[in-house]
């Protein structure tokens, strides 16, 4: 009589997978409801363009990967594509949609107060454009920081992995992380942008 063994790699891997799933229904629950809420307020159309406005505010203007990570986490353990690569092709997406809206429909930035911030943002390369380049920094070294993660949690021989030094590296990158994190607030604040305000809109 054969026993048919489970790997307790295999059944954590489709726990991990199942509960990643879940949490991006949820977020994107939370992005289609937003969208109706506009789309009631303002009509369809203008809903659904600040509603991609809003999420590429908060790809282009948070340094920690919020919006894009709806996507970039999922991909990861769904389908193996590093975090970092994904990350970029919704930079892409975002930076392309908001040159089309500037160029052609710059109307829509006047909905909402996040829009307006946004379109001041992007409308004042100096010094604003510094809040865009921190995002950046913070954004692709924390899905740096977690496909290293989800690496070494994957690879086979993780005490090799410690071995050379990878204790140090993760200290070294969340030292740096929280490092940008300082001064992306600092700047926030050194250009009167209130957090609470920005929060409560």
């Amino acid at each position: 009589m054969k026993i048919k063994t489970v790997s307790f790699k295999n059944i954590h891997q489709k726990g991990t997978r199942r509960e990643t799933l879940i949490k991006f229904i949820l977020l994107l629950t939370v992005l289609i409801t937003y969208f109706f809420y506009l789309s009631y307020k303002y009509g369809f159309e203008t809903g659904g363009i600040v509603s991609a406005l809003t999420w590429s505010f908060f790809v282009l203007c948070t340094p920690i990967a919020d919006a894009g990570f709806l996507l970039d986490f999922p991909i990861r353990l769904l389908f193996g594509i590093r975090m970092m690569l994904s990350e970029i092709i919704v930079w892409t997406i975002a930076i392309s949609l908001n040159i089309f809206t500037l160029n052609f429909h710059s109307e829509y930035y006047k909905t909402t107060f996040l829009t307006s911030l946004f379109h001041k943002i992007l409308t004042t390369p100096y010094p604003y454009w510094s809040i865009i380049l921190l995002s950046c920094l913070g954004t692709f070294l924390s899905l740096y920081f977690g496909d290293e993660m989800l690496d070494v949690m994957q690879h086979k021989d993780c005490k090799k992995q410690h071995k050379h030094g990878f204790k140090y590296k993760v200290i070294a990158t969340i030292g740096l992380f929280l490092l940008i994190i300082f001064a992306y607030y600092n700047l926030l604040d050194g250009l009167g942008i209130d957090i609470d305000k920005l929060e409560n809109k």
